[in-house]
């Protein structure tokens, strides 16, 4: 059988000297590899296991219930949370009614950078939505996810040094492997039909396409949240109010 990746999560109820080792002692009598461990979150450990034997894998967990030390919480293969989560210690937000949006705030840039360039690295077409107030690092934290994912990005619109609303793009720029970066904002609010024929053209592509306010983005043109893939929500504090109000169509305040 191939090897596979495994995602475990246990619980801590009496963290006794030795209880790491002998859950690993089992693990390596079952011929299972630890790739990455962590703890994740309060009391909460968080390991990446491979093995070539799903039963394997069955087995120490019926075993590790015996345990009256620990609870197993997750068991499964992993999903791109479970791997950030085990790689920074913490798991990422996410909205219980809408389980595309995730959460995160100015001091988890690191986090979202890496989320993103994960999501930067997969295949095809995706479409990834990102929300947050002025000078939050919306704009640097897409460019820092391309980066990490061995992209390259391309703006179709932006604010973030001038006003930048393109109506066409060279055959370079139009590589489908590419990261474009779009203004909800700029795209329709303040753009000509050329950039509309544009953005059109891009949205069919099989490429990732990152659009910033996707609020506005969804309210005036023929798109709706259905079209997205993911969510993202970036705020200077958790308690922060994302609001739209203040826009006008003249508005060019940076955002």
């Amino acid at each position: 059988m191939e090897m596979k990746q495994w995602y475990m999560e246990y619980k801590i109820h009496k963290n006794r000297p030795g209880l790491l080792g002998d859950i690993a002692s089992l693990m390596g009598m079952l011929e299972i590899n630890i790739l990455t461990i962590n703890g994740v979150e309060d009391r909460t450990r968080g390991m990446l296991l491979q093995t070539n034997d799903d039963e394997k894998i069955e087995l120490m967990g019926k075993m590790l219930k015996k345990v009256d030390n620990i609870t197993v919480t997750a068991l499964r293969a992993p999903k791109l949370v479970d791997i950030l989560a085990v790689r920074h210690g913490r798991y990422i937000e996410r909205d219980s009614d809408d389980r595309k949006t995730f959460r995160f705030t100015r001091d988890e840039l690191g986090l979202l950078v890496d989320f993103l360039g994960e999501i930067f690295k997969k295949e095809g077409n995706q479409v990834v939505g990102l929300r947050g107030m002025p000078r939050v690092g919306k704009t640097e934290s897409i460019i820092a996810g391309s980066v990490c994912s061995n992209k390259r990005w391309t703006f179709v619109s932006s604010t973030l040094l001038r006003q930048t609303v393109r109506s066409q793009l060279s055959e370079d720029e139009m590589n489908p492997n590419n990261v474009f970066i779009i203004d909800g904002i700029v795209s329709t609010m303040r753009a000509n039909e050329k950039h509309h024929s544009l953005m059109q053209e891009l949205m069919a592509m099989p490429s990732t396409k990152v659009i910033e306010h996707p609020d506005i983005f969804v309210r005036d043109s023929e798109y709706e949240f259905s079209h997205f893939d993911y969510i993202v929500e970036l705020r200077n504090t958790p308690d922060e109010e994302i609001s739209y109000e203040s826009f006008t169509v003249n508005n060019d305040d940076g955002f």
